[in-house]
């Protein structure tokens, strides 16, 4: 979690100077690759470009997709707090995209650089096993967020996402994230706020299922 809000440590410089030049050459690659492979999902990250064009993703209009999300999170205390031409930013660092259902957002154990805001439909989380059997974990709604961990840290995808039904989804990539800390501090202090709090009820739901598990085991 101190990573996540180390992000937004430097603000007031990130808004006063310019980004470091290691930054910038990133953006320079990112942009380039992007326009290049599919404007229509341009400001997500190269990872999400692959995984889009494999599952059929399509571009929702981001009027629509940012009334959405403001649907969706628009009560969170920090986000309610934004005027409303700070939300029209997000149109600027965040894709919105439909899904149709029975298709692999997020594949167990692959790298991820993306989290997905589900603004619409049912998305299934399962634990595929050595078998290849599926473990149901979670069936995720409006106003819920998938892989957010490997956002964050990097790591693994610790479950598979399938859309069960048809979905609108907003997309976050890393290097949004980068550019929101540094450009929009307290926007995107606001929208991984938001994020945090939903990985953290997730976590402690978590917690209790396996509690309950242990104790009557």
């Amino acid at each position: 979690m101190k990573r996540l809000f180390d992000r937004f440590s430097l603000n007031t410089a990130g808004r006063q100077g310019e980004a470091p030049a290691e930054a910038k050459a990133d953006d320079e690659g990112y942009f380039a690759t992007q326009f290049m492979e599919r404007p229509e999902i341009s400001k997500a990250s190269s990872a999400w470009t692959a995984r889009g064009l494999a599952v059929g993703a399509h571009a929702l209009d981001p009027e629509v997709g940012l009334g959405l999300l403001l649907k969706a999170w628009g009560k969170d205390v920090l986000m309610a707090s934004l005027a409303p031409e700070d939300h029209r930013k997000l149109i600027e660092h965040l894709d919105f995209v439909t899904v149709p259902p029975g298709r692999e957002l997020i594949v167990q154990e692959e790298k991820g650089d993306y989290a997905l805001i589900v603004l619409e439909g049912l998305v299934a989380v399962d634990r595929v096993q050595p078998t290849g059997a599926r473990a149901r974990l979670a069936e995720a709604r409006e106003g819920d967020v998938l892989g957010e961990m490997s956002l964050l840290d990097a790591g693994a995808r610790f479950a598979s996402c399938l859309t069960l039904s048809r979905c609108s989804l907003a997309v976050l990539s890393n290097s949004a994230l980068d550019e929101l800390a540094i450009e929009e501090p307290r926007l995107g202090l606001a929208l991984m706020t938001s994020t945090a709090r939903r990985l953290s009820l997730r976590m402690r739901q978590l917690s209790a299922r396996l509690g309950a598990l242990l104790t009557a085991g």
